[in-house]
């Protein structure tokens, strides 16, 4: 029998997780499998990295506590793309199985592992027009005489601002670098946005 662990999310807290997790428990029992752990974020938008639910649920899954991991939708776990394959990645490396039981996706299907491998693919592309963008917002900060060495603080900016393109949060981004994340966010906000980069 496999063990379960449901993730739950909403993005305010006059919202509940019920709908969510009636559904996928009865999904569960349809599967003969046993939910072993529930893990909610309430109140919590999916745009953000560091949530204390998905965190620990990845905690957990590293110590081996379940066989797969359910939402209702995508779009509960994750809002980017690149977001979503670190943390299906995270689970894969583990040994922990996806299912998302509104869009029919489980990942321990032939489907699913194509379904991963298309997303793959589109991540690939979406870092590819992030790094163009930041490079363009890096010409432009140069042209208009902007400083981009290494700030007071003694930290790498051009790296930081490599590691931001690649998808990484600020706070994952400032503890990669050892750096405050509120100093952090400071420089990089001080950087011109191409019209681009704005609209993303």
């Amino acid at each position: 029998m496999k063990r379960a662990a449901i993730y739950l999310r909403v993005s305010t807290t006059g919202q509940t997780v019920e709908n969510q997790r009636l559904a996928i428990e009865r999904y569960c029992a349809l599967q003969g499998w046993k939910v072993v752990q529930v893990y909610e974020d309430v109140g919590i938008s999916g745009a953000k990295d560091e949530r204390p639910g998905l965190d620990q649920l990845k905690k957990d899954a590293v110590k081996g506590k379940f066989d797969v991991v359910i939402v209702w939708k995508f779009d509960r776990l994750a809002r980017s793309t690149s977001h979503l394959l670190d943390t299906l990645s995270l689970l894969r490396r583990y040994g922990v199985d996806f299912v998302s039981t509104t869009e029919a996706v489980d990942t321990s299907t032939a489907a699913g592992k194509m379904l991963l491998t298309f997303l793959g693919a589109v991540g690939e592309f979406e870092r590819s027009i992030i790094q163009e963008r930041v490079k363009a917002g890096l010409e432009r900060a140069r042209a208009e005489g902007k400083k981009l060495g290494r700030p007071r603080v003694g930290f790498d900016l051009e790296r930081a601002i490599q590691l931001r393109g690649e998808g990484l949060g600020y706070l994952q981004v400032a503890r990669a670098l050892g750096v405050p994340r509120t100093t952090l966010y400071r420089y990089l906000k001080a950087i011109p946005q191409t019209p681009e980069m704005a609209l993303a």
